[in-house]
């Protein structure tokens, strides 16, 4: 019996010793990609199948390929997604935990740092910076705008869907109307874009059981109904209201959760438009996940300590994300056969397009371009990006300069 017991025992701290060092691989592989990933999210994806797939063998191509296909279905930051997936599939919740930490961490805390810098650097310098980056903001968004609506609208049905999407968010202001456009697209898309189908990849296999996929979308859709209530009750819940919000309701991630963070801080008042346009060219030039500029508007919160308003603001609008992939992981299998899910996505997807380019109009454009100089340089980061296809991190720098000559 002794001996049966003393097996078991080196068996269990063995398999013990085998999680805790693929938790910490998970670490050290994940922070290497926050601390280098620059590009946006689909460069991203980019790194995640060269370092799991090719180099360490964590999946094949047909499951990578298949668990980027799910995220990109999600509401949420779709790179994060697929990153805290292969965190969880490697080393169960605490491997999640710890890829969104180590790939967030390192921009998340570049960002706070310029948040509250730039506020005590002031001059004609400090001005054409500012200048430079929020020129910035307009190259990067009207490069997004481009490309997603060349892959999300080849067609004329979802090129409409994009223009009913570009008047439902001009004509009525706020994350109203960005929910009504890709209401009004999932609709559409459901109607009238069932005529192409996709071909199925091998399912996927986590050790999540339906039960904790019911208890997330429980936990997210309490979140999103409660948190709304109990914003008037406290600054803190308003600030986590607000971000959460933005998290749950964009599709397509990225440079898409631009206009429902305007929408939430600066028609609020939390934040001027001029730096929120600053902070959103600076994040173009950190690695990891764009959506870490949430840490950056969460220091510039009123009435909260920065470091708080930031780890809040970071935490609420990645959380609806997390909840959902948790949530729909268990039943994904069987969903994505469902012919009407594809067709709803491709009109949500088409919406997304007119929401960013409504965006790229206000707050971005009539912010940013001011004069004829400001119009030349962001024509030229636009080309750079587009033609020369330099990386987003050099197009910063090249704008900024921009923008301090131009100030002189």
């Amino acid at each position: 019996m002794d001996d049966r017991r003393a097996e078991a025992t080196h068996s269990a701290n063995k398999a013990a010793a085998a999680q805790g060092g693929r938790r910490q691989e998970v670490f050290w592989a994940f922070l290497r990609l926050g601390l280098s990933a620059f590009g946006g999210p689909v460069a991203h994806l980019g790194y995640f199948r060269h370092e799991f797939v090719t180099r360490r063998q964590w999946l094949n191509d047909t499951a990578y390929a298949d668990l980027v296909a799910l995220c990109q279905f999600l509401p949420g930051p779709a790179s994060s997604q697929v990153g805290v997936a292969l965190g969880l599939m490697r080393a169960g919740p605490w491997g999640a935990a710890l890829a969104w930490l180590a790939f967030t961490l390192p921009s998340a805390l570049l960002l706070v740092v310029f948040a509250l810098g730039a506020a005590h650097v002031e001059g004609p310098l400090a001005q054409g910076l500012v200048s430079g980056l929020k020129i910035t903001a307009v190259a990067i968004v009207a490069h997004a705008v481009w490309g997603m609506a060349r892959h999300l609208c080849p067609d004329k049905t979802r090129a409409g869907i994009a223009l009913a999407g570009v008047f439902a968010v001009l004509l009525i202001n706020g994350p109203l109307g960005q929910i009504g456009a890709i209401l009004i697209g999932s609709l559409a898309g459901w109607l009238l874009c069932r005529q192409a189908t996709t071909p199925l990849s091998e399912p996927l296999a986590f050790a999540l059981s339906r039960r904790s996929g019911l208890i997330a979308l429980g936990l997210f859709i309490a979140l999103l109904g409660l948190l709304p209530l109990a914003a008037g009750s406290a600054a803190w819940l308003a600030v986590a209201d607000g971000f959460y919000r933005s998290g749950a309701l964009v599709f397509g991630g990225g440079h898409v959760v631009l206009p429902l963070l305007e929408a939430q801080v600066v028609q609020s008042g939390w934040v001027s438009a001029d730096d929120f346009l600053t902070g959103y060219g600076a994040a173009q030039a950190v690695p990891g996940p764009l959506f870490t500029f949430a840490a950056y508007l969460g220091a510039l919160l009123p009435d909260i300590n920065p470091l708080v308003g930031a780890l809040l603001a970071l935490l609420a609008i990645f959380v609806p994300g997390v909840l959902l992939l948790v949530g729909i992981l268990p039943f994904w299998n069987s969903f994505r056969q469902w012919q009407g899910a594809q067709a709803l996505m491709r009109g949500a997807n088409a919406a997304v397009v007119g929401i960013l380019a409504a965006a790229l109009y206000h707050p971005v454009w009539t912010s940013a371009i001011i004069g004829p100089y400001e119009f030349a340089l962001a024509l030229s980061g636009f080309l750079l990006l587009s033609v020369w296809k330099l990386p987003a991190w050099a197009v910063v720098i090249v704008m900024a300069l921009g923008g301090v000559v131009t100030a002189f």
